[in-house]
């Protein structure tokens, strides 16, 4: 099978050691990866446009508890939940953006009414979440967002006053994760060769004073471009912010002629890292290939390739 579509995932990057995963939740993990590719390239396989194949995959991550983002979203320093999502589309350079907000069910279908509905690229906050009322999103009640595993992860945090990205193992836990990023995103090059990306994520635990990541930043953690591609980012947001690691990689291609692949490396294992940066990226160009690099010890991801064939990974090859 030969198409001209594909699409890849990433449930987010850090510390994710195979020596600390129990088999049970290793397979869980994949098998929620697994469920997310497919809605998305579903989309595609159906003559469907990039910019749903992307946010579909997105959904059906932030409606699993197992990943940062949505339902499995952490708390804040003040017991909350404050979420951040973007999106783009590539064949317009259109985007919409919706950060720190609450009891949104999915960020990422905000974002996308951003996008497509106002005159605006970025929302935050209250306005955010009236401007998704005015547009009838579904909104869930505290309780919805509430995950046992990130309760303890946010007591935690608060007796020792540390902020945790995403989460430290807690004792006994294994979980397998020892400093992860939760950050979701997807990519995918459609039938009409656009490419689109988005990223969704629920933050920091016990983050305090209104903090905002990459996630929501066109350019930092999301960007799009037919003429290049399509790059969702997963990491310490601060260096993603300082790097423009998303934009980066389209720029290396687009200004020094770079594949996908070496602008890839070049921005996560040279520029970010030359900051301190720690994380990954995945990432489609207009001709199909794929790619996901990273510099941490994982990174929860997955494509379905032109060819359809599918790879799921999560540790370090």
């Amino acid at each position: 099978m030969n198409s001209k579509f594909c699409i890849a995932i990433h449930g987010g990057a850090g510390t994710i050691l195979k020596s600390k995963m129990t088999p049970e939740k290793e397979e869980l993990y994949r098998k929620s990866l697994e469920t997310a590719l497919i809605t998305g390239y579903d989309v595609l396989k159906n003559n469907g446009n990039a910019v749903d194949a992307v946010e579909q995959a997105v959904i059906a991550m932030e409606d699993n508890p197992l990943f940062n983002a949505g339902k499995g979203s952490v708390f804040t320093n003040n017991g909350d939940h404050k979420m951040d999502a973007s999106i783009m589309n590539g064949s317009n350079l259109k985007a919409g953006c919706a950060a720190s907000v609450s009891n949104v069910k999915n960020p990422v279908a905000l974002a996308r009414k951003i996008m497509e509905k106002s005159n605006h690229v970025l929302l935050a906050g209250k306005g955010a979440e009236d401007f998704a009322k005015s547009e009838a999103l579904k909104f869930e009640s505290d309780k919805y967002f509430f995950t046992e595993f990130r309760y303890k992860q946010y007591q935690n945090a608060l007796k020792s006053e540390n902020v945790y990205l995403d989460h430290s193992v807690i004792e006994d836990d294994n979980s397998g994760v020892d400093k992860k990023f939760g950050t979701v995103g997807a990519v995918a090059l459609d039938n009409s060769g656009n490419l689109a990306a988005a990223t969704s994520t629920g933050g920091m635990t016990n983050v305090k004073f209104g903090r905002i990541g990459d996630s929501p930043v066109i350019g930092a953690g999301t960007y799009a471009d037919n003429n290049t591609c399509a790059v969702s980012c997963t990491g310490d947001g601060e260096y993603f912010l300082r790097a423009l690691t998303a934009f980066d990689v389209s720029a290396l291609m687009q200004y020094k002629g770079l594949s996908l692949e070496e602008a890839c490396k070049e921005a996560v294992f040279n520029k970010l890292a030359a900051l301190g940066g720690s994380g990954g990226l995945i990432a489609v160009d207009s001709a199909g290939n794929i790619s996901m690099v990273f510099n941490s010890e994982g990174m929860y991801r997955g494509y379905i390739d032109m060819n359809g064939k599918m790879e799921i990974g999560i540790f370090k090859v």
